[in-house]
This record gives C-alpha cells, structure tokens and sequence, in this order.
C-alpha cells in the first residue's frame, strides 16, 4: 500500500531556490548601501543644523556671544562661550565624511543675529548637503545638493 500525503523537496529544488536567493540579495546590496550612506549623511547633517540652532539658542538665553567652531581636519565641531577657552559642548563627524565651508566659526550673538557661514557636507558615496547660517537671522538651514 502506498502512502499519500505532502512530499518533500527535492535536492535540486532546494539548489534552485537558494541560487536564486543569492542572485536577488546580489542585486539588493548596492541599492542598500546608497542608501545607507544617505540616511548617515542626512543624520550628520540634522546633527550639525541642531547644533548650531543649540549655539544661537544659549548666546541668546546666557546673554553673551557663542562660537560653534568647526575643525573639518579632526572631524569634529565644539560651542564656544565668549572669553572661555574650554569648549562648552563638542560633537565628532563621523570620518567619512568630508566637511568644507567659509568661514567655519560661527559667532552668535545675545540679539540673534550670527556671522553667516556655508558649511558643506558630503558623504562617501558623494551625496552632499549645503548647511547655511544666516547672518541677519541667524537662521540655520540644511538642504541637499
């Protein structure tokens, strides 16, 4: 008597499948990468405009001026108060980005208003966002490029 009932795979089914798994996670890794690099450029960027909006916000609430200074060359940026040697706050870039501007110290005074500056931040993979401080404002704003 033979039994009915669910039969298996075969060897050369399971072969097939995997062959095909490999050639669809092949394809997938370089889209995942962009997008990777991207949502760390994008992160970077939201970093830095918080900083500087930070920066602006504790010149205007302690009264005296504050300096965001940034050092593309050790990947990092620090708030400055007035007279103080010592930074108050610091942050590091993450190292694969590449960070230019003019100028890169951002003075902010008590009423506000800022020194302006262009800060440019481009990722690994060349995705690039343009941070700007305006100097009459003192409104910082991020775009993408």
């Amino acid at each position: 008597m033979r039994r009915e009932g669910p039969r298996g795979f075969t060897l050369i089914e399971l072969l097939l499948i995997l062959a095909l798994l490999a050639l669809v996670s092949g394809l997938a890794m370089p889209s995942i990468g962009r997008g990777i690099d991207a949502l760390q450029v994008r992160t970077e960027v939201a970093r830095l405009v918080a900083f500087l909006r930070y920066g602006r916000q504790q010149a205007i609430t302690k009264g005296r001026p504050h300096s965001v200074v940034i050092d593309p060359v050790n990947h990092q940026y620090a708030l400055r108060a007035s007279g103080e040697e010592a930074p108050r706050l610091s942050r590091a870039f993450h190292p694969s980005l590449k960070v230019s501007g003019d100028p890169l110290t951002v003075t902010f005074t008590p009423q506000g208003l800022s020194s302006g500056a262009t800060v440019q931040v481009v990722g690994a993979r060349g995705r690039a966002y343009m941070v700007t401080v305006d100097p009459v404002s003192g409104r910082v704003v991020s775009r993408a490029q």
